[in-house]
């Protein structure tokens, strides 16, 4: 019954600039469509020429077609009775088969060291980034911890710090700007603490990123969401003390909110997992389940197939450069746009165009310059330092 609806579902046309989805909304019994920016109408075949794009949400939809091939090995059907328990049945909030398959992920690309690393699940990277600012930063301390990051960075390292008011840190800005003003922990007579968010490849501008504020009171968390090889070439696994990573960046799915953190020290995961099972108490046992479907799909092509799409060679590390702040409409939009053809009578007015005398004639250059031009030489200076 439920793969059947999942079929009925799919083969609803949009006339290939929309979809329609199962939790979408209902019609006269039959769900609707859901174009995709420019385009409107009940099937999604209205063209809208003046309509404005949003460029800058980042929508990883470049993707679907990957997955629109992989359809049935990526499906999932969820029984009524699957999982119901709050843990599992070793207490933890954590699929240990799932947590194997995102090591056997990184291991395949090689951008992230995990041999003796500790790995949490968050509600996207969103929460994981909170959560590492709350462990990192010493609580009780005399003042608190200074959260700072290079600019330009992702606006809700800010964002979220701020909203989240804690005594036990605050942000404090750009990394450079810290550092000029002598307050860094480099010098060993400041025991300032400092959380430095270091996101490489950088979001928005994709440079690949290190630590600026250095010293023993400095802790660190690597934001590297963008460190796949369809974004970036991998130089080496990354090997931090705190490494983020998220499931959009990787297959797309961002409405799944699942993001993982990799952790060497023990002390900082522990906290970490005390944050996540206060806030969630752990990511949905369903999410869990669907990440570890697409996982095995990725790992199982050994990402060769997700080439094709992104551009990219995944066992050399070379990659399609992309702009990341216009990635996810600019490329969807460009998708969409691709296979438009001006019409008989556009492609007759463009082939018989042809400027106005008056045009041409404030193109062409006046007699005076052609002669100038002409007549020029250059002068011995210039012939002598040419020759040699």
């Amino acid at each position: 019954m439920a793969a059947k609806e999942a079929e009925t579902v799919a083969s609803i046309s949009c006339s290939g600039h929309g979809r329609a989805f199962l939790d979408g909304l209902v019609v006269n019994g039959k769900p609707i469509c859901e174009c995709n920016a420019c385009f409107a109408g009940p099937d999604c075949s209205d063209f809208l020429p003046e309509c404005v794009v949003d460029a800058d949400s980042g929508d990883p939809t470049f993707l679907e077609p990957f997955w629109e091939q992989h359809a049935a090995s990526s499906a999932i059907v969820v029984a009524g009775w699957h999982r119901m328990s709050y843990e599992f049945n070793d207490g933890s909030l954590i699929s240990e088969e799932l947590k194997t398959h995102i090591r056997q992920v990184h291991a395949l690309v090689g951008n992230a060291v995990t041999d003796g690393r500790f790995i949490i699940f968050g509600a996207g990277a969103t929460q994981l980034l909170n959560a590492a600012v709350h462990a990192l930063s010493p609580k009780g301390a005399a003042s608190p911890a200074k959260v700072v990051a290079s600019t330009p960075y992702y606006p809700v390292y800010k964002e979220q710090t701020e909203f989240l008011k804690s005594e036990d840190y605050e942000f404090s800005g750009d990394t450079l700007l810290w550092k000029m003003s002598g307050l860094d922990s480099s010098s060993h007579s400041q025991s300032q603490n400092i959380v430095e968010f270091v996101t490489s490849p950088n979001n928005p501008d994709g440079e690949l990123k290190k630590a600026v504020v250095g010293g023993p009171f400095v802790k660190t968390i690597h934001d590297l969401a963008y460190y796949w090889p369809h974004f970036t070439a991998i130089p080496a696994p990354a090997d931090e003390d705190l490494m983020i990573f998220t499931l959009s960046k990787l297959t797309g799915h961002a409405g799944s909110r699942f993001g993982w953190a990799i952790i060497k020290d023990e002390v900082v995961y522990q906290r970490m997992l005390t944050y996540m099972s206060l806030s969630t108490y752990g990511v949905s046992r369903e999410t869990q389940l669907r990440v570890l479907k697409l996982l095995k799909v990725v790992i199982e092509g050994k990402g060769r197939e997700m080439e094709v799409e992104t551009g990219s060679d995944w066992m050399r590390g070379e990659t399609l450069q992309v702009d990341l702040r216009f990635l996810g409409p600019k490329v969807a939009l460009e998708a969409e746009l691709g296979s438009w053809r001006p019409n008989e009578a556009m492609e007759a007015e463009i082939k018989s165009w042809r400027p106005s005398e008056a045009l041409e004639a404030e193109i062409r250059p006046s007699e005076a310059l052609e002669a100038e031009i002409g007549s020029w030489r250059p002068n011995e200076a210039m012939e002598a330092e040419i020759g040699s």
